[in-house]
């Protein structure tokens, strides 16, 4: 069956609405929790400012075990947390929970990986101008990772378009949500292609301005 697409524009409007409103919400909330546990992360490590090996370990094994599995999987185990925390289980808001919890580890572990990968000379010039430890982490290692966090938050936001495609499978709405119902079970060849290019458009324009906002910051560096 064929949509009539005249009609069906301002429902790709209303659904990719959504869609933004999903991934930038979850972004923002996702990059809350994510950046500072990522840090956590950092300075709980061995011989780092806030040394901890319990809380790392505990931090390491929840991220290893939750980071693995395939988002509609993670999403459809939430349901009964998400439908206790957010009275419903469908929904742009229930959507944004599972899509916030799931990102913001992936961000926290993006974090990490990008302050250890700071050269260490950097520490050691900082730490022969007398810096403390705090001075070093939040004064030299997270601005100097700075550039590559961008990038790695750009990788988180096309991520979430995919989760948000994902979790419009299960009632969240948005392109997603307009594949599945009108693209794949309508059978509407039309609808799929309009749904599919938008999704390709949105990745392809956060890539670029995640780039250019990285390039722009490390060229000041």
């Amino acid at each position: 069956m064929q949509a009539d697409l005249s009609e069906f524009y301002p429902i790709i409007l209303q659904e990719l609405i959504h869609t933004l409103i999903m991934v930038g919400i979850t972004l923002v909330l996702a990059a809350m929790i994510g950046i500072p546990l990522g840090i956590l992360l950092y300075a709980t490590g061995r011989g780092h400012v806030l040394e901890n090996r319990s809380v790392n370990m505990a931090l390491n094994f929840v991220i290893n075990t939750i980071r693995p599995i395939p988002f509609i999987i993670f999403l459809v185990a939430l349901i009964p947390v998400t439908r206790f925390l957010v009275g419903t289980s469908i929904g742009i808001w229930a959507a944004i929970f599972p899509m916030t919890l799931a990102a913001s580890l992936s961000i926290a572990r993006v974090v990490e990986n990008n302050i250890i990968s700071v050269d260490k000379g950097v520490i050691e010039a900082a730490e022969a101008m007398g810096s403390t430890k705090f001075d070093i982490l939040f004064k030299v290692l997270v601005p100097e990772a700075a550039g590559a966090l961008i990038l790695g938050l750009t990788f988180t936001t096309v991520s979430l378009i995919e989760f948000s495609a994902v979790a419009g499978l299960v009632g969240a709405g948005g392109i997603g949500y307009l594949a599945f119902t009108y693209g794949y079970q309508r059978f509407d060849v039309a609808v799929m292609f309009i749904t599919v290019l938008i999704l390709i458009i949105l990745v392809q324009i956060v890539q670029f301005i995640g780039n250019k906002i990285a390039n722009i910051y490390t060229s000041r560096l």
